[in-house]
């Protein structure tokens, strides 16, 4: 399975395309997560070794955002600065932030727990963590299908947002200034008190490098 990384647009065009059939070869154990209930628990390592448990948070608002710095789509959110501007926001609110990467070892995307730590330094990421989950069972356990794929946990521990980033589907980061952003319109909502408007929304990007 090959991921969704060209600056060709119509092969990444077809490649988006594709991602359908990324979905049929999850397992369906993968595709249990559903919006309104309980989270999935995990506990992975971050990438300085420290184990950190989901659990670990119970009270506070958590967003879980899946990449893969070697993604078009993941650069677009970063070299626009989209995807820090919302982690420093919402940290400062006492949300908590959790990175993930279930790039597998076996594919050309992965990167060692220190060059992955070093990559997102120098691109400025204000994440709580950077977790490894390099088997992929926390990906499937909550159906990431594609880098970005972000997910917002309630403090009760119910999922509550799961999709893409926006509702501006390309590799353009001139298309952030104009986009819907979900996970922002999730956070504040649910930080008010509200109920969230858009539980869900298709998530776009590279394919989750998951192992072969």
């Amino acid at each position: 399975m090959r991921p969704c990384v060209t600056r060709h647009r119509l092969a990444l065009a077809a490649c988006l395309l594709a991602l359908p059939s990324v979905l049929r070869a999850l397992p369906a154990s993968a595709l249990a997560v559903t919006v309104g209930e309980a989270a999935p628990a995990f506990a992975l390592k971050d990438t300085h070794g420290k184990t950190v448990k989901l659990s670990d948070f119970k009270g506070r608002h958590v967003v879980l955002e899946w990449t893969n710095p070697g993604c078009p789509f993941v650069q677009k959110h970063y070299s626009s600065r989209n995807m820090q501007d919302l982690q420093k926001e919402y940290t400062g609110k006492d949300v908590v932030w959790l990175t993930i990467s279930s790039t597998a070892k076996d594919t050309s995307d992965y990167l060692e727990p220190s060059a992955l730590h070093d990559k997102y330094k120098r691109w400025g990421s204000a994440a709580t963590a950077l977790l490894l989950d390099d088997s992929g069972s926390v990906g499937k356990a909550y159906s990431a299908r594609t880098t970005p794929h972000l997910y917002v946990i309630n403090p009760a521990g119910a999922l509550i947002y799961a999709g893409g980033i926006d509702d501006r589907r390309s590799a353009d980061p001139a298309d952030v200034k104009s986009a819907n952003n979900f996970v922002k319109a999730a956070l504040a909502e649910s930080l008010a008190g509200k109920t969230v408007t858009t539980g869900t929304a298709t998530p776009y990007g590279c394919s989750v490098r998951y192992a072969r």
